[in-house]
């Protein structure tokens, strides 16, 4: 059964940092990956990793910025966030079984989401 739980978003000043953290369970196989949802807006992908760690791709606003890890020995999805900007702001969640349909990602496992607040 898998099961994902985000923590570690908060508020934090624009060009600050945070880790966002993902603890995940029955996960170890499936590509992973990092959605948002801005205020007011449809949930966006912000990048994903492969099972193993060794791939991955990033949207093209976040490329340079952020950067997805994972630990499947601990069951943990990892999103360092550097740089961080105002327009970052959003509920960003965690996804396992990501699958790409005509371009478009999606996963098929979701966690309940964690706020991220970028002040200007």
């Amino acid at each position: 059964q898998v099961q994902l739980e985000e923590s570690g978003g908060g508020l934090v000043q624009a060009g600050g940092s945070l880790r966002l953290s993902c603890a995940a369970s029955g996960t170890n196989t499936y590509p992973m990956g990092w959605f948002r949802q801005p205020p007011g807006k449809e949930r966006e992908f912000v990048g994903s990793i492969s099972w193993d760690g060794t791939s991955t791709y990033y949207v093209d606003s976040v490329k340079g910025r952020f950067t997805i890890s994972r630990d499947n020995a601990e069951g943990t999805l990892y999103l360092e966030m550097d740089r961080l900007k105002p327009e970052d702001t959003a509920v960003y969640y965690c996804a396992a079984d990501i699958r790409w349909n005509r371009g478009t990602p999606t996963g098929n496992y979701w966690g309940q989401g964690t706020q991220v607040t970028v002040s200007s």
